[in-house]
């Protein structure tokens, strides 16, 4: 498989994309006006405390509160208290938050998820630090392996190591990455972290105006080489001189192995246009997507939920309808695990495959799913298909997805997706001029979008005529393109 990483960087906008085997695989956008906050550790302060829903606002210094669910929660000492080698206790389950929060009490978190649409960034007191090759979590003593690493040996070879290099109480997290990392590899990544975290309590300690940030993870540059930049990826090319000589820098300390495959792309065509890359995007925000036999999925997105729709499209098939169907469901199962990690979809998914008959088939899709989303680093789960044809999943969501980092409502439908006809508009149109002309008896000018007036002209010419006779009224129709297509205005004239 041939990885790659392209590194777009300008004073008003980073994007980073990976290609996997010449496809978009991930797509990553930060702009300065608009940086991410998943990561950063605040000094807050708790604005209120609701029982009802055992949660908490707390003020971070952003322009909405962030909220902290009571599981989240560590009751956590004053900062000059806090040592990395405190064991701090997460409530038990009876535990309610009232009994552990009060307004005003002064909290160190950090954010887990960004602000979303209407919500405030989500919490934790559960602090971690990522590094190349380890996330420290300097409140506990647990130690874990990735998931992703299934060679029981390595793994029980990992976690010794763990054990020999960390302090007591301290836990951590051996990334996916780390899986043939070195004694000394390890060792450095561990040192790094105690330090960082001795000078976050120490920023902490030193902390007057509240609420005020404490640490601010790297930008998302930095965070492709320690998060994206594995073994696996052939070469990093980035069209910035100065990121291009300070990600060399930040490659030399962290993945020394590495640094001979980045490179500064100098070409005259722009690096995204040249690979591709911007096509593949602009596709991607598409809601329908085509499959190779010639069904299609259809994406839709909201809030708090998205919903993909299965569908034959063009594709009649060859022999029966249950292997027509098969075909494209299988098909479609791993257009669906692609998009859901190129497009960023989280939160609760439900995808409504066309119905199938027989159980094996239903199986092999449900196993052929789970391998699919393996190459997908967020956290998933997968229900079994329902006797409706329905997979229900989440997928963890720390950021805005694709759609909603690069589109807006639209202006037209006010984010509905639709407007109202022709048809609709026109007779709302005869209806207003009945209304208002049988009280006068002025001539009237009707200004409207010229997809309007072509069907008035028309479609609609028949009543047309018959309401000029009827109401013994001239009626002349203009257009203005600039007009909305359900905008219109009406002008009584003497």
């Amino acid at each position: 498989m041939s990885n790659k990483i392209f590194i777009n960087s300008t004073s008003y906008e980073v994007r980073i994309a990976l290609v996997e085997d010449e496809h978009l695989a991930e797509f990553h956008l930060q702009r300065p006006s608009e940086k991410g906050l998943v990561g950063n550790i605040y000094r807050g302060r708790v604005v209120k405390v609701l029982p009802g829903m055992q949660a908490a606002f707390i003020d971070i210094g952003l322009e909405r509160m962030g909220f902290l669910y009571v599981s989240d929660i560590y009751v956590i000492p004053s900062p000059s208290n806090v040592t990395h080698s405190v064991n701090y206790k997460q409530p038990s389950d009876d535990t309610h938050i009232e009994t552990l929060l009060s307004e005003g009490q002064d909290i160190t978190v950090q954010v887990v998820k960004n602000p979303i649409g209407t919500k405030g960034a989500r919490l934790t007191c559960h602090i971690t630090l990522a590094c190349r090759n380890l996330v420290f979590m300097p409140l506990t003593e647990h130690i874990g392996i990735s998931r992703k690493i299934q060679d029981e040996e390595i793994r029980m070879a990992l976690k010794e190591r763990i054990e020999i290099l960390r302090p007591g109480e301290t836990g951590f997290i051996v990334r996916t990455v780390a899986e043939n990392a070195t004694m000394e590899e390890l060792e450095a990544d561990m040192e790094f972290l105690l330090l960082l975290w001795d000078e976050i309590k120490d920023t902490s300690q030193k902390t007057s105006n509240i609420p005020r940030i404490i640490y601010e993870d790297l930008d998302i540059t930095f965070r492709s080489v320690r998060d994206l930049f594995t073994e696996e990826v052939h070469s990093l090319t980035l069209d910035d001189h100065d990121t291009y000589e300070k990600l060399l820098g930040f490659a030399r300390t962290f993945v020394p192995k590495l640094q001979d495959r980045i490179f500064l792309y100098q070409e005259a065509m722009p690096l995204f246009e040249a690979h591709g890359i911007d096509s593949a995007i602009n596709k991607a925000l598409e809601k329908k997507v085509w499959l190779r036999s010639g069904g299609h999925i259809i994406i839709e997105t909201t809030e708090a939920l998205s919903v993909i729709d299965v569908n034959t499209g063009k594709y009649v098939g060859e022999h029966d309808l249950e292997e027509t169907i098969f075909k494209t469901n299988m098909e479609a199962v791993t257009e669906i695990a692609y998009q859901l990690r190129l497009r960023n979809i989280g939160g609760i998914i439900v995808i409504d495959f066309i119905d199938m008959e027989q159980e094996k088939h239903k199986e092999e899709l449900y196993r052929s799913f789970l391998e699919a989303v393996k190459k997908d680093k967020s956290r998933i789960n997968i229900l079994k298909l329902s006797e409706f044809g329905i997979v229900q999943m989440t997928r963890k969501r720390c950021y805005e997805n694709l759609s909603q980092m690069m589109c807006e409502p639209c202006h037209h439908c006010a984010g509905e997706g639709v407007v109202k006809s022709r048809k609709t508009i026109c007779y709302e149109i005869f209806r207003t001029l009945s209304r208002k002309t049988k009280h006068n008896n002025m001539n009237v000018t009707l200004t409207v979008h010229p997809q309007i007036a072509d069907s008035l002209y028309n479609e609609e010419k028949t009543v047309i005529n018959q309401f000029k006779t009827d109401l013994g009224k001239e009626l002349n129709i203009v257009c203005n393109d600039n007009f909305h297509i359900e905008h219109y205005e009406i002008d009584w004239n003497t």
